[in-house]
């Protein structure tokens, strides 16, 4: 099971402020290209979608490849509407999936 963290900023946040929320999951993104000591091969296991939900609607998304790092990190910018949930959907190789969620405090 993957541990991931979601930072949004914890100042206050007013209506029509753009927003960077940031992720950051626990993950080795193994490509399967590689092998162990006694030349067995190491499974493909990586994370082959993101996407970011702020109050069910989705404000960005991204597809991962073999070539992205492990632990991936992620940083991108929004629009801050309402006060609402925002939850990273992390999904993958081998049923992998993993949601984070925060909520985003809004005032007018």
């Amino acid at each position: 099971m993957a541990t991931a963290n979601v930072l949004i900023p914890r100042s206050v946040i007013r209506k029509g402020d753009i927003v960077t929320l940031k992720a950051i999951i626990a993950h080795p993104m193994e490509t399967g290209f590689r092998r162990t000591e006694t030349g067995g091969e190491i499974p493909r296991n990586i994370i082959r979608h993101v996407s970011c939900h702020y109050d069910g609607v989705e404000v960005f998304s991204c597809d991962f490849h073999p070539s992205i790092s492990a632990n991936p990190f992620l940083a991108f910018t929004t629009i801050a509407t309402k006060t609402g949930p925002v939850s990273f959907i992390w999904t993958g190789d081998n049923g992998f999936r993993h949601v984070e969620t925060a909520i985003m405090n809004v005032t007018d």
